[in-house]
């Protein structure tokens, strides 16, 4: 079953919401007797089932007109995490760069934990996201790629329509470990994209465990 709940983040503002919620109750209940408790449940009810419905309904993000094209030119966004090093990756936007001048934009999701995500404290995060994109953009070099690179949202779907917004993007490559070690394929970002952008997308299973296990 898929968690409703889209980031780690929201799921800690609802632990906290929860705890808030089933607290005014209990005190108004002791302060003012069960009916004073029922009306503070049924009106924080209310409120709970208007913002969860408000918070449901996902706007399509506009879609890009794609800038014109010079010859053979195609552009590709790549999103990617601790996989953004990952051989299999790097193959992938070769692959796709055959016989075309590329255009690829790299963008990393800067994640980081519920409680640091609440207080606003990301700099640990993003420093850890840039460094592991600037390591990737150097072997696309060396590869001979010219690709360009940012840090994006801690939500990957985020950071992926932030990106459309600048980048009218061909194609978008999505890149995530291997079933059962990857939080974007349990919370279904693969096909939530898939549903919610404009653009053919092509997830790539990288497996850094066994592309290391090669090199030894």
């Amino acid at each position: 079953m898929i968690n409703p709940l889209r980031s780690e983040a929201e799921a800690f503002k609802f632990l906290i919401a929860s705890i808030g919620y089933f607290g005014a109750i209990v005190i108004a209940s002791v302060a003012g007797g069960k009916w004073v408790g029922l009306g503070v449940f049924l009106f924080l009810s209310a409120v709970v089932v208007a913002w969860w419905a408000h918070a449901r309904r996902e706007e399509r993000p506009e879609r890009t007109t794609p800038r014109p094209h010079a010859a053979g030119e195609r552009r590709i966004l790549v999103v990617a995490n601790e996989t953004v090093g990952g051989h299999t990756l790097r193959s992938m936007i070769l692959e796709r760069s055959l016989d075309v001048r590329e255009e690829v934009l790299v963008v990393t999701p800067a994640l980081n934990s519920p409680l640091k995500h609440w207080v606003s404290d990301e700099d640990d995060a993003r420093a850890a996201a840039q460094q592991r994109l600037d390591t990737s953009l150097a072997q696309l070099a060396e590869a001979g790629v010219e690709a360009r690179g940012e840090v994006g949202d801690g939500d990957p779907l985020q950071a992926m329509e932030d990106a459309l917004r600048t980048f009218g993007a061909d194609e978008i490559i999505i890149s995530t470990h291997p079933q059962g070690r990857s939080n974007w394929l349990e919370r279904g970002v693969v096909e939530k994209a898939r549903e919610r952008f404009p653009v053919p997308i092509t997830h790539v299973v990288v497996d850094l465990e066994r592309e290391q296990a090669e090199l030894t």
